[in-house]
């Protein structure tokens, strides 16, 4: 039993890809970085390279795999406990860019394991940016009556105010935010691999959901955002409703989202047009200890 980890992507993907691809809705985030990566190069994401890693069990077979693109958390995938330990003295070993203050996104059991090997290891500090709830599509059900006005797909003249938009939410609710000069990039890339649907009202855009391409069958919407100003009317429901029909029309079997526990509205909104929730998982980062 051993972890093997590479820069190389393709290296990664023949080793690791059947592994992934096996379960697109739990790997959801994996297959959309590394589908990222190969569009925009490997430095998507930052100055620093992305690591790649695969747990390989007593048979040989892949049992566990993350993808790391600095500055962002280490996405791992469930794997089993016994492989906690080899992961953080690989990661040390390999001097990892930005491991000492090395994050992690997992399924909560997991990432509170490898917290624990990680930090008494290291001595940091683990601290929790975000707890968050994987939700699958069962059947829509789009909100009735509809609010007022209407849903609409994207155009290249939109990417300025999506860009903006994007910038609020990120600044408000996640915990991953892109420098300001690579949103209005992202926003044309999302264009073509996924795309946005717009709900006007009036002809101002009151509220938008975006959407990741399908792969392997799974698409995921998000982010999906209503400005303070519109909120309350129930403009998001209807956008990620209109998205999620237009997700299912485009081929997607699978339909999913992720939202903020922290959130209690969104929580409940999507429950209501149908989705139902898979697993948890939570975002820590390790800070060093004062």
């Amino acid at each position: 039993m051993a972890w093997t980890l590479t820069d190389g992507l393709d290296a990664f993907h023949a080793a690791a890809g059947a592994f992934l691809h096996a379960d697109p809705v739990t790997h959801t985030q994996h297959l959309t970085v590394i589908h990222a990566l190969r569009e925009r190069g490997p430095y998507a994401f930052g100055q620093d390279g992305p690591v790649y890693g695969w747990w390989s069990d007593d048979a040989g077979d892949v049992a566990g795999a993350f993808v790391h693109t600095p500055p962002f958390p280490m996405l791992l995938t469930p794997t089993v406990e016994a492989a906690l330990e080899p992961l953080a003295e690989a990661l040390m070993e390999r001097a990892v860019p930005g491991a000492a203050t090395l994050g992690v996104n997992a399924r909560g059991a997991v990432a509170d394991a490898f917290a624990q090997v990680w930090t008494a290891r290291t001595g940091a500090v683990a601290r929790v940016v975000q707890s968050q709830r994987l939700f699958r599509l069962g059947t829509l059900t789009p909100p009735d009556p509809a609010p007022a006005g209407r849903a609409r797909d994207a155009e290249r003249s939109d990417i300025p105010v999506l860009a903006d938009y994007v910038r609020h939410y990120q600044v408000e609710s996640s915990p991953e935010a892109m420098a300001s000069d690579e949103i209005a990039a992202h926003v044309e890339m999302r264009l073509v691999h996924g795309g946005y649907t717009l709900w006007e009202r009036d002809g101002d855009l009151v509220s938008f959901a975006g959407q990741t391409p399908a792969i392997a069958g799974a698409a995921r919407v998000g982010p999906v955002y209503t400005p303070p100003e519109h909120r309350g009317h129930g403009y998001g429901t209807a956008v990620t409703a209109a998205r999620t029909a237009t997700a299912l029309a485009s081929g997607a079997d699978e339909v999913l989202l992720f939202t903020d526990l922290a959130n209690p509205t969104s929580n409940n909104i999507y429950r209501k047009i149908g989705y139902e929730p898979v697993e948890d998982r939570v975002i820590l980062a390790f800070d060093p200890r004062p």
